[in-house]
């Protein structure tokens, strides 16, 4: 192994991200279960979701700023305290309005660990094996996803939903352990010099941030935009925008700006953060439905489409390190580019879904979808973070969790519209609303959903394409 590498601390780095993507599965599985226990509805329940979305999407990129001036190490180390109190927390609610508040503060912890880990990463290999760095870290991810929904449907079966969430307490905990280790042994990074003369973080700008970004989730999310009327969701557009142009005109201000808007400038940064946004909304408009297919069309058992869902993941899983490797030797472009045709291929081919279908159809989708993940995650990842200065690698990590929240977001709420105007449409019947019950004009709706979103994966191979083969940015 080279000497240069610190591999206690990228075991720490990917226990956090491995902590993070089981906790994004682990209580999914459990959410009918928790609605019942709490006598609320899913709607009701729902909430717990967006609130954790919120958490994470809103306070990224001021995180990844902070760990910029005060060292990413220690902030990552306090994600894991926050994450656990939080899961403990959760475990204890007793009603629905308390579970959403300590999802709520979950997802700070979550912001915490995630804006800092895969910069972390970077920090413990030699610079030039950037791109297997960030390969471990979709492996860890992938891997909480992976058994996520497995140890989640157990733990409801045989102990109790509370369960889930303490289950999540000990990997945090050894997650501490090991950041304390590796702080005992002087392995810990230092902090990153700053470029600009304060240092310091910019709190109106961060203010400003938060709200534009919790504006802009609500507008884009379906769930909350139905629960409000008309004139409501008009000044709410208004609101987001006011403070976008408020944050924006603060950042090219403030001497020590949370995002630096230069950033910008470097074709790799931008053209990647786009390619990324629109693969969150290509992915969530291609796979949304399909657990619907399987279940309410094919009449498939739960338990053998969990089963089915695992293929995604154990591709993920099982070739990430390797596109990391191919990332270091030819750049991030080719292979993100290759991974996005593979998303393409996925949309394609679930156009051509019928009522009768076998399953295995689905699992080559689900096949695809995990080559995808595998290929395009782990080289945009590092051409993200590799492309700009040492010292804002936190933001850039920040910045990948924010574009992917917001584009996942708009994609479940762009996918149920046109999923909803092509029932409306194969129907007849204007005030339709989407449902399995009528499997033929489902399923022609859903080949239109699948359709889009290859399209869209189009769109988005064409940006990946453009953004040049990149030279890392090590100054």
């Amino acid at each position: 192994m080279d000497p240069r590498t610190n591999s206690l601390l990228l075991i720490n780095a990917a226990l956090g991200n491995f902590l993070a993507g089981t906790s994004s599965r682990i209580f999914s599985v459990s959410l009918p279960t928790v609605a019942n226990s709490l006598e609320t509805t899913i709607v009701g329940i729902s909430w717990a979701v967006i609130a954790y979305q919120i958490s994470q999407i809103s306070l990224s990129l001021i995180f990844g700023r902070i760990g910029d001036i005060y060292g990413r190490h220690t902030l990552f180390g306090l994600g894991l305290v926050v994450s656990s109190i939080g899961a403990l927390l959760c475990g204890l609610s007793q009603n629905v309005g308390q579970l959403i508040a300590f999802r709520l503060f979950q997802g700070i912890g979550a912001s915490m660990t995630q804006s800092q880990g895969r910069a972390l990463a970077m920090e413990a290999l030699p610079r030039e094996s950037a791109g297997r760095a960030q390969g471990f870290m979709t492996t860890a991810f992938h891997s909480g996803v992976l058994i996520g929904p497995s140890i989640g449907g157990l733990l409801i079966d045989y102990v109790h939903w509370r369960a889930v969430f303490f289950f999540l307490i000990p990997i945090a905990m050894a997650g501490m352990v090991l950041t304390l280790i590796n702080r005992w042994k002087g392995n810990a990074p230092k902090p990153s010099p700053i470029a600009d003369a304060n240092g310091t973080i910019d709190y109106l700008g961060a203010v400003l941030l938060v709200c534009a970004t919790v504006a802009l989730v609500a507008c884009v999310d379906h769930r909350i935009m139905e629960s409000l009327s008309g004139t409501v969701r008009a000044a709410l557009v208004t609101v987001f925008l006011m403070l976008l142009s408020a944050f924006l005109f603060r950042e090219h201000k403030a001497s020590s700006p949370i995002l630096d808007l230069s950033l910008f400038r470097i074709r790799m940064f931008t053209l990647s953060s786009l390619a990324l946004l629109l693969v969150g909304v290509s992915q969530v408009m291609i796979g949304f439905v399909l657990p619907f297919y399987l279940q309410d069309v094919l009449h498939l058992a739960p338990s053998f489409i969990g089963l089915l869902f695992i293929s995604a993941p154990v591709f993920t899983v099982t070739l990430s390190p390797l596109v990391g490797w191919a990332v270091d030797k030819v750049g991030p472009r080719m292979p993100a580019t290759v991974g996005i045709l593979f998303l393409a291929a996925a949309g394609f081919f679930g156009s051509f879904l019928r009522t009768d279908s076998h399953w295995t159809m689905a699992v080559g989708i689900l096949a695809l979808w995990g080559l995808a993940t595998a290929l395009f995650f782990t080289s945009n990842h590092t051409a993200m973070i590799n492309s700009v200065p040492p010292q804002h690698r936190g933001v850039a990590t920040g910045a990948i969790y924010v574009v992917f929240g917001l584009g996942s977001t708009f994609g479940v709420s762009l996918g149920t519209l046109l999923l909803t105007a092509a029932f409306r449409y194969y129907s007849a019947d204007p005030g339709a609303t989407p449902t399995p019950a009528n499997p033929t004009v489902f399923v022609q709706a859903m080949n239109f959903s699948f359709l889009t979103g290859s399209i869209m994966a189009l769109v988005a191979m064409s940006t990946s394409a453009m953004r040049g083969k990149g030279t890392p940015c090590l100054v």
